[in-house]
């Protein structure tokens, strides 16, 4: 079943978000197998960052590397994971 994960994170700003991505590809972990879309904005206090999944499982596997890399740039936000009910493209 496919999820949407959800991240806020309060006074994150976008050279901090561009700095997680590129530690993210040097760690060969810059397009996680089962991750199809990802949306990273500012918000109103920092960063907001949607990622649809395939499955949990395979976001599980991608958090293996990303909560590390997260907790080394700083970030304390945990996402909040729920069931996709629909996707509409185009």
């Amino acid at each position: 079943m496919a999820i949407v994960v959800e991240f806020n994170q309060p006074s994150m700003t976008a050279a901090q978000y561009d700095s997680i991505l590129t530690d993210l590809d040097q760690k060969g972990a810059g397009t996680p197998d089962g991750r199809t879309f990802h949306v990273g904005a500012p918000s109103a206090d920092g960063w907001f960052v949607v990622d649809v999944w395939e499955s949990r499982e395979q976001f599980d596997s991608f958090a293996a590397v990303l909560v590390p890399t997260l907790q080394a740039a700083g970030m304390t936000a945990a996402p909040e994971v729920r069931p996709v009910h629909n996707i509409i493209t185009g």
